[in-house]
């Protein structure tokens, strides 16, 4: 990716991101991002491969095509891997130099790979600065992220693929290679021919989702982890129609509709809105006989996948979440439950909720960082 004008090779890539923008094309920070990921996968430049990687990440739209067709030549011209030896007009107006790529691990990547105006770093050494950049980001606790890296946490926790197990149902329906003969409908046939039954018909069971019911605990002590934990359960929300997803600290609340909103600032704003106990008290064993009582007998709760979030540090009962952890896990298919103390190697299941929950558990893991999170998704898929 070596230029023969010198020109740092990201810092191009980025530059004509910049440019794409000062001519009027949505380009964001982000697609800024996937085009230099795919740039940079590419190795030794072709012209026409490069243009592809543009089309692929940095327009959503056929009618933008001829813009950035007409802008590639202009701005790369005949050959894709050198630069002119000015940059168009366009990059140096104020508006596009101050444009927010600061905000983006491009400019992170940038940063650290191009010390100085003659160093050169291959495509690989940008994907590993990036790569670690967001490794780190994976393992960080929560309850220690600056600002700007809670923001970008955020963005990772909303991409996240949040899918529940399948179950066969009662119901059958038609399949071409079924595993069971269908009697009746190959009767049906046989009117056509006579009686003669030459076409058979077969069905098997009904295969379908089992519900998700996510309990969050939004108390005192789990107050740098509510955040992350809403914003799973908002990704969850928007990927599966038989989501429920309730809010306790001293009474139960139901958030469910409130996620619904596809934008996330609405969202967690409608949420603030509906819980009144933000960062009070803990009462999980109430809180789970409210729902128990009041959601037992809907389809929502029965043979769905539970995931209980929270320090398990009751103020309540023990015996009473002891008795309501057994009525979920009768319930349910899986109860799993996330702590983030469970991060520390030094924790240990002493808290009176922990100890009296702990039988009723089938999966228990630790939620402090963006790397518990992921393996969160994958348990609740697990079949």
């Amino acid at each position: 990716m070596a230029d023969r004008t010198g020109a740092a090779p990201l810092e191009r890539l980025v530059g004509f991101g910049r440019y794409l923008r000062a001519t009027g094309l949505p380009v964001g920070t982000g697609r800024i991002l996937s085009f230099c990921r795919s740039a940079a996968v590419l190795g030794p430049f072709d012209p026409a491969d490069l243009r592809l990687a543009a089309r692929a990440t940095l327009i959503s739209r056929h009618e933008d095509m001829a813009a950035l067709e007409g802008a590639f030549d202009r701005y790369f011209g005949n050959e894709a891997i050198s630069l002119p030896e000015s940059p168009p007009a366009a990059l140096t107006t104020p508006d596009v130099q101050e444009a927010d790529i600061s905000e983006s691990e491009v400019t992170v990547a940038a940063g650290r790979a191009f010390e100085g105006p003659d160093d050169e770093v291959d495509g690989e050494a940008v994907l590993r600065i990036v790569a670690s950049d967001v490794e780190r980001l994976r393992r960080k606790d929560f309850g220690d992220l600056s600002e700007e890296e809670r923001r970008r946490a955020m963005v990772l926790v909303r991409r996240l693929a949040v899918a529940t197990p399948l179950r066969s149902s009662r119901r059958y329906r038609p399949q071409t290679r079924g595993s069971r003969f269908d009697l009746r409908q190959t009767l049906r046939r046989s009117l056509r021919t006579e009686g003669e039954p030459f076409r058979r018909a077969w069905k098997d069971r009904r295969v379908r989702r089992r519900p998700l019911v996510l309990i969050l605990d939004v108390s005192g002590s789990m107050a740098a982890y509510s955040r992350p934990l809403i914003e799973f359960a908002h990704a969850a929300a928007l990927a599966g129609d038989r989501v429920e997803v309730f809010c306790f600290g001293t009474r139960l609340t139901r958030i469910t509709r409130a996620l619904h909103a596809r934008d996330p600032s609405r969202a967690l704003a409608d949420v603030g809105l509906a819980v009144v106990d933000w960062e009070g008290g803990t009462r999980i064993g109430e809180s789970l006989k409210e729902l128990l009582d009041r959601w037992a007998g809907r389809s929502a709760l029965r043979g769905s996948v539970v995931v209980l979030c929270s320090d398990g540090l009751e103020r309540g009962d023990p015996e009473l979440l002891t008795h309501q952890m057994e009525r979920l896990s009768r319930l349910s298919h899986r109860v799993v439950w996330v702590n983030p103390l469970a991060g520390s190697p030094r924790y240990e299941p002493l808290a009176r909720g922990m100890a009296a929950s702990l039988p009723s558990i089938d999966v228990f893991l630790p939620g402090h960082n963006l790397e518990n999170l992921e393996a969160l998704a994958a348990a609740i898929a697990q079949a």
